[in-house]
């Protein structure tokens, strides 16, 4: 995962995804470099838009999101209208 996150620092600091750049930055985690992933990484994302990628995925969760947060606001109107337990209970008190 490290050196997905260091490709991604690269592509958002506008640099070259390359081994030599890649290398640099795990190198700067203190962390040893594991040489096949970092080849492998460039080889998979050598024909890779990463900022279209990256807005592809980010559209891609934006309708769970907002279904999500669609599903909270009916939950929280639901609570609204219902009545609490405690206010049932103090009503048949003086009912």
């Amino acid at each position: 995962m490290e050196y997905t996150y260091a490709a991604l620092l690269l592509h958002k600091l506008g640099q070259p995804v390359s081994e030599e750049n890649l290398k640099k930055v795990i190198e700067a985690t203190g962390k040893p470099v594991d040489e096949a992933k970092v080849k492998v990484l460039v080889a998979s994302l050598r024909d890779v838009d990463i900022a279209k990628e990256l807005e592809t995925a980010t559209l891609a969760a934006a309708p769970t999101t907002v279904a999500e947060e669609e599903k909270g606001e009916k939950e929280e109107k639901e609570e609204e209208e219902k009545p609490s337990e405690a206010a049932e209970g103090l009503s048949s008190l003086f009912g």
